[in-house]
């Protein structure tokens, strides 16, 4: 056996999050080279929700599983929350390296970040009048992190264009390629020299879908010898997408007209919210939306849905030559964009017929739940959820066919219509994961890990991706090391 052989020194991953579950995304690489120094480096740093942190007694949103201070770099592969959301709490605990992201990616964090920070302060506020009131400790101490959290996290963002090769620490080259999940969403590509060997790794992130109304599909991609995956629908097909307009104006006519209800469509402020404003903007522009008022109840989606704007030459070509004919794709007559809280509550008291689209898409955080609060004891009502809940959730309580919820220490009965459309999902389906890695040769490949999943998705896209040729296919635990 060759000297330099014994004597390599390993690469290992550790997955600190998202390994069994669908949120919380942390994947720590650390390379370890002959003079003895050793390179930290953290693929995401999402947030837990849903049962990932309602299943344990510690929330694993306060107790990453590693020193920030010994991280040298962080590589984002989007803003989602549940990929981005811990970014300031790693910063006010010590970490100093740079973040990478693309630069849409790195305008949304601004954003959602902020949004983030002050609606855990809300929520903090909130429970500790209750809790006082009800003669109990608060669920929590302190917040996460703050908005004075937000600034100093955001001035370590350094951006990579698609396409673009940097070397981002010694020894280790980073290159984004489309994933078509968000804007600005990014598969990581990393080529990782020990001294040894180059290794090639890419972290999927989340993979879009083929048939993404605004964003171009996911990118092939340079061939990996190791590949970190989502599964989030390792397990089944969505729907064609041909069907979304009929079937959301089903459920608007169902809901709007038929009833006189409230349709309430909790939706995430990135990706979705634009998605459904865009098919709403076409039915308008066709004649068919019926005459209701429509809603958009959150002030990062308005944000949001304006950065989506500055970023128009990431929509897939077809979408660009729409703006030529509709500059504004996300407006038509009767819909009303809500920032102010004071017009945010003045909707719930509202006993005329509207749709209502508001953040979290997983219904956990903002102004839905208050929504949701007033909505759901009427059965003229109707929810209709656009995307993937997490277990735990309380989307996924809805849509498991809870009859009470419990909604800020509150029960509430469930009589409101719930439904689901899974058109709008912004994760590929099995079906399109499979397509996604059909650019490797499986046999280059040493090791694929599959991440982001609840077990029976992640088990189903095993055993599809062995047929497929691929060998060697780990499914990691939350702290399990692997050496690459």
């Amino acid at each position: 056996m060759a000297l330099s052989h014994l004597y390599r020194m390993p690469i290992s991953l550790t997955s600190h999050g998202a390994a069994g579950t669908v949120t919380g995304s942390k994947h720590l690489l650390e390379v370890r080279r002959h003079d003895g120094s050793t390179t930290r480096l953290l693929l995401d740093c999402g947030m837990f929700q849903g049962e990932a942190v309602r299943r344990r007694e510690e929330d694993p949103n306060r107790r990453f599983g590693f020193d920030p201070r010994s991280i040298d770099a962080l590589v984002l592969s989007h803003a989602h929350i549940d990929h981005s959301g811990l970014v300031p709490r790693l910063v006010a605990q010590g970490f100093k390296g740079p973040i990478w992201s693309t630069p849409a990616t790195r305008d949304l964090c601004a954003i959602m970040l902020e949004d983030s920070a002050r609606i855990q302060e809300y929520d903090f506020a909130f429970d500790l009048k209750r809790a006082k009131k009800q003669g109990r400790e608060p669920e929590e101490q302190e917040p996460l992190y703050t908005p004075d959290d937000v600034a100093p996290a955001m001035a370590l963002f350094s951006t990579a264009d698609l396409g673009e090769a940097v070397s981002i620490a010694p020894g280790i080259t980073l290159t984004y390629t489309d994933a078509g999940h968000i804007l600005g969403s990014a598969a990581v590509h990393l080529a990782i020299d020990d001294g040894e060997r180059t290794l090639r790794l890419t972290f999927t992130g989340d993979v879009g879908r083929y048939v993404d109304r605004l964003l171009p599909t996911p990118a092939p991609f340079p061939q990996a010898d190791v590949i970190i995956c989502e599964s989030t629908y390792g397990d089944r097909d969505h729907a064609s997408m041909d069907e979304a307009e009929g079937e959301l104006l089903r459920h608007v006519t169902e809901v709007c007209v038929e009833r006189g209800g409230r349709l309430i469509i909790p939706a995430f402020s990135i990706g979705k919210t634009q998605e459904i404003l865009y098919t709403l903007n076409a039915l308008s522009n066709a004649g068919r939306l019926p005459r209701v008022p429509v809603f958009v109840d959150s002030p990062l989606a308005i944000s949001a849905t304006d950065i989506v704007r500055r970023y128009s030459k990431l929509f897939k070509p077809e979408v660009r030559e729409e703006l030529l004919k509709d500059p504004d794709l996300f407006t038509f007559p009767g819909v009303e964009f809500v920032r102010s809280p004071e017009r945010s509550k003045q909707l719930n008291s509202m006993k005329k017929a509207c749709i209502v689209i508001a953040a979290s898409g997983m219904m956990e955080a903002g102004r839905v739940r208050h929504h949701l609060l007033h909505c759901l004891p009427d059965p003229a009502n109707g929810v209709l959820a656009v995307g993937f809940c997490a277990p735990g959730t309380l989307g996924d309580q809805l849509l498991s066919g809870a009859k009470e919820v419990r909604i800020f220490w509150e029960r509430v009965p469930v009589l409101a219509s719930v439904d689901k459309m899974e058109f709008y999902s912004a994760h590929a389906d099995r079906g399109e994961l499979v397509r996604y890695l059909a650019c490797q040769d499986p046999r280059q490949v040493k090791h694929l890990f599959l991440v982001h999943g609840v077990e029976h998705s992640l088990l189903a896209l095993k055993k599809l991706v062995m047929e497929k040729g691929f060998a060697d296919v780990a499914i990691p635990r939350r702290g399990e090391r692997f050496e690459l």
